[in-house]
């Protein structure tokens, strides 16, 4: 009766046999001694073989080892077909390999026969994921940008600060011009869409910028405090002195028109007590004796007068 041999273990990176190989399991489910290239460097490199591959009308001869993958064929077929290895699709015996199997597992030998295709879903993710990264990275680089023009504006806010902190004066224009710029910064930032990354620094960034806006804000409302206060002190003095000016000119003025005023005073009280009207009233006599004379009657301009005098007779005797 013969007797059996052992067999090798059964389960995945099972324990080595008593040669002291190690097994491994294939996704295929075959069990094979366990692949290590660094154990012994003086190993016998796997056979090359030659695959004839079909694109379109064309046939192409590759030279590959034996234990390769079709990734590494899709590889070494981007130079002759021209395709990016991530749009290539190998079918062998009429069946679509995936690029992490090897060859000599799927029974792969000399001279085999493959087709190459075109794969358009492939092709679109894979521009789909290279447009991805070039905005990322333009994105990346916009940022960088903005974030330099920040640092240099955050300059001249600081400076801005310090002078104003001080109680010194600046040019209203020159605040807003900065808030202006760091404005436009911000509408930078707004553009730029992104993930990851690229987002995280674009909230960073438009969180500075916001910062430095108010802080301007604050700067230009206390120069402008600084700048009224000042003013009002200033036109106050000018009405001050102005005042004065006027006052010594004035004076003069002012004592000529008291004086004329006392001098029309004065008239007017000569003006109301009236003219001087003499009143009495001569009458004429004749010479000769024993003869009397009637009072002349006035003249007709002073009837009143004469009307509101006494008439004295007067009797003369020879």
């Amino acid at each position: 009766m013969m007797r059996m041999k052992n067999k090798p273990p059964t389960a995945a990176g099972g324990s080595p046999d008593s040669t002291g190989a190690e097994w491994e399991l294939r996704p295929c489910g075959m069990l094979v001694q366990k692949r290590n290239p660094d154990s012994d460097h003086r190993a016998i490199p796997p056979p090359t073989i030659r695959v004839r591959v079909k694109y379109g009308s064309t046939y192409h001869e590759i030279s590959i080892s034996s234990q390769a993958s079709f990734g590494e064929l899709k590889k070494m077929l981007t130079g002759p077909t021209g395709l990016h290895h991530q749009d290539q699709k190998l079918i062998y015996k009429d069946k679509e390999r995936d690029s992490k199997a090897f060859l000599d597992i799927t029974g792969v030998k000399d001279k085999s026969k493959m087709v190459l295709l075109e794969d358009p879903i492939s092709q679109e993710k894979r521009y789909l994921e290279m447009r991805k990264n070039a905005t990322m990275e333009k994105a990346s680089k916009s940022i960088s940008a903005i974030s330099l023009e920040v640092d240099r504006l955050a300059g001249r806010v600081s400076a801005l600060e310090s002078v104003i902190g001080k109680g010194g004066k600046v040019a209203e224009k020159d605040v807003l011009s900065l808030i202006e710029l760091l404005m436009n910064e911000l509408l930078k930032l707004d553009g730029i869409m992104g993930d990851g990354d690229v987002k995280l620094q674009r909230k960073l960034q438009v969180k500075r910028v916001q910062k430095y806006v108010e802080t301007l804000d604050v700067l230009k409302v206390k120069n402008s405090a600084l700048t009224n206060g000042n003013g009002t002190h200033t036109n106050k003095s000018n009405h001050n002195q102005h005042k004065q000016s006027n006052g010594h000119r004035l004076a003069p003025i002012e004592e000529h028109s008291h004086q004329q005023e006392q001098q029309q005073q004065q008239s007017s009280r000569h003006s109301t007590s009236g003219p001087v009207v003499v009143t009495t009233q001569w009458e004429t006599f004749d010479a000769t004796p024993g003869t009397s004379s009637a009072a002349i009657p006035p003249p007709a301009s002073n009837n009143n007068s004469a009307h509101n005098q006494p008439k004295f007779p007067w009797d003369f005797f020879g």
